[in-house]
C-alpha cells in the first residue's frame, strides 16, 4: 500500500530535476540571459514569451499571469496528475527510488524500469506506422483519410500511422531495436501462435492512444481490405499501461484547452476527435471501445476544476437508437458531474467526422453550439417511446420519465424539469 513520500527524498528528487529539461517537453524555451530561458506560457494564451525558466534556482515563473513554482508543481500543473504522482513521475524520470512513511511502499525500480521498457517499444512502434503510411503499401490507409477530408498535416498532427499487412513487420523492427520477445508479449502489440508471436495489427490504419503526459500507451486500428476477418476496429487489450477505462483519446491534446475552457467533448471515435480539432473544437476527446464511465469521469474532473463553480460536459451521440441509448447511460453518471451535462446530436444522424465531410467545419461547430441539457434530451427520450396520444400512452410515458426527474440532483432544476414534463405530456 502507498504511503506518505519521505520528505527528504521530495526534496532530493526535486534538486536532482533538471527543471529545464522537464519544461523542454512542454514549452519550446530559448535562452534569456544569465542563466535563464524564455518561451510562450503554458498556463495562458499568448503572443509574446513571458514565461521564464531559471534552472540554477528550480523554479519557472510567468510575468503575464503570474503562475510560479518549482518542477514538481509544473508537472501537477500540466499533467493534472496529484504531488504524490508528480513526484513518482519525475523520480522514475531520474531513475530514483523513493521510500515511503509508515512501511508504505511505492514502484520500485524494477517495476520502473520494466514500464519504462513498454513505453520505449511504443514510442519506437508508434515511429514505425508513421513511417509506414508515406509507403506504396499504405495507398488504401492514405485514401481512407482523403476520403474524410482528412490531409498529411492532419495525419501528422494526430500521429496516424499504417500497419503493413505481413505477419512480422513490427516484430522484425522491434527486434532489430533490442527487445526480447518477453518484452514485445507485455505490449499488447502482438498475438501468440504455435509458432510463436506475430503483429497483432496487420493492413490497417494506426492511431497512437497516448496517455495524458503524451505518451504512446497503446493503438487503435481501423480494418481497411475485405479479406481483413477481424472487427471494424481493434484496440490494445489490457496492458500494465493501457487500461481502457482509464483512457481517452485525443486527452494530450485537449488537455489545455480543457482546463483552460472548462468544457469537455466527448466523441464516439477517433476520426470523430480529428473532426473536432481541425473545426476548432479543441476541448474534444473519445473512449476507446467501452462506455465513458466512473475512471473517464474522475479524469474530465481533475481536467475541469470540476468544483460547482462552472464548466460543461458536452455528449454527442449518433442519432439512432445505439445513440440514444448511448446518451441514457451518459444520464446515469452524470450525477457524479458537478458541471453541467449536454448532449450535442445531429437530426439526421451523423456523427462529427461525416458533418465535416459533407458541411464543413462550421457544421462541427454549430453540432456543439446547439447542445441540449442532458436532463432533457434523457426526458425526451424517454417519452419517444410512447403514444402520447392515448391516455394510456401518457400515463405509462409518466411512469417511466418521473424517476429520471427524480435522479437529478439539482434541487433547483428539479422541479423546473417537472413542470417541463407536465406541459410536455399535456397533464397538469
Amino acid at each position: 500500500m502507498a504511503g506518505l513520500i519521505k520528505r527528504e527524498d521530495i526534496d532530493e528528487v526535486r534538486q536532482r530535476t533538471d527543471i529545464k529539461e522537464v519544461v523542454d517537453g512542454y514549452v519550446t524555451l530559448k535562452g534569456a540571459g544569465l542563466g535563464s530561458f524564455k518561451g510562450l506560457c503554458p498556463f495562458h494564451d499568448e503572443r509574446s514569451p513571458s514565461f521564464t525558466v531559471r534552472p540554477q534556482v528550480g523554479r519557472y515563473h510567468c510575468f503575464g499571469c503570474g503562475e510560479d513554482g518549482d518542477v514538481i508543481s509544473f508537472v501537477q500543473k500540466l499533467d493534472h496528475t496529484s504531488f504524490h504522482e508528480a513526484v513518482e513521475k519525475l523520480a522514475a524520470r531520474i531513475g530514483f527510488e523513493l521510500r515511503y512513511e509508515d512501511g508504505g511502499s511505492g514502484p520500485n525500480r524494477e517495476d520502473v524500469g520494466r514500464r519504462q521498457r513498454l513505453l520505449d517499444a511504443h514510442k519506437v512502434a508508434d515511429e514505425f506506422f508513421r513511417a509506414q503510411l508515406l509507403t506504396p503499401g499504405a495507398t488504401e490507409g492514405r485514401n481512407f483519410l482523403h476520403d474524410r477530408g482528412f490531409d498529411r498535416a492532419a495525419a501528422d498532427q494526430f500521429g496516424v500511422g499504417y500497419a503493413p499487412q505481413g505477419w512480422d513487420s513490427l516484430l522484425k523492427h522491434l527486434r532489430g531495436r533490442g527487445f526480447t520477445d518477453p518484452e514485445l508479449k507485455l505490449t499488447g502489440m502482438f498475438s501468440e501462435g504455435g509458432r510463436g508471436i506475430y503483429d497483432r495489427f496487420r493492413g490497417r490504419l494506426i492511431w497512437p492512444i497516448r496517455d495524458i503526459a503524451g505518451d504512446t500507451i497503446g493503438f487503435g486500428a481501423r480494418k481497411l481490405y475485405e479479406d481483413d476477418q477481424g472487427p471494424k476496429y481493434l484496440n490494445t487489450p489490457e496492458t500494465a499501461l493501457y487500461k481502457k477505462s482509464q483512457v481517452l483519446y485525443g486527452i494530450d491534446l485537449a488537455k489545455r484547452n480543457i482546463a483552460k475552457d472548462r468544457q469537455i467533448v466527448v466523441v464516439e471515435g477517433y476520426t470523430d476527435v480529428m473532426a473536432c480539432h481541425l473545426a476548432g473544437i479543441t476541448t474534444a476527446v473519445a473512449t476507446c471501445g467501452t462506455a465513458f464511465g466512473t475512471e473517464h469521469i474522475k479524469i474530465a474532473r481533475r481536467l475541469l476544476s470540476d468544483d460547482g463553480s462552472g464548466g460543461e460536459v458536452i455528449f454527442t451521440f449518433d442519432g439512432d437508437a445505439a445513440g440514444q441509448k448511448a446518451a441514457l447511460r451518459a444520464f446515469e453518471e452524470d450525477q457524479r458531474f458537478v458541471a453541467q451535462t449536454y448532449v450535442a446530436v445531429e437530426p439526421n444522424g451523423a456523427d462529427p467526422c461525416e458533418l465535416r465531410q459533407s458541411k464543413g467545419d462550421a457544421a462541427v461547430r454549430d453540432l456543439i453550439a446547439t447542445r441540449r441539457p442532458l436532463f432533457e434530451f434523457a426526458i425526451r427520450a424517454t417519452l419517444k417511446r410512447h403514444n402520447l396520444d392515448t391516455v394510456e400512452g401518457r400515463i405509462a410515458a409518466l411512469r417511466e420519465s418521473a424517476p429520471v426527474v427524480a435522479q437529478i440532483r439539482d434541487a433547483g432544476i428539479r422541479p423546473a424539469y417537472a413542470r417541463e414534463l407536465s406541459g410536455w405530456l399535456g397533464m397538469p
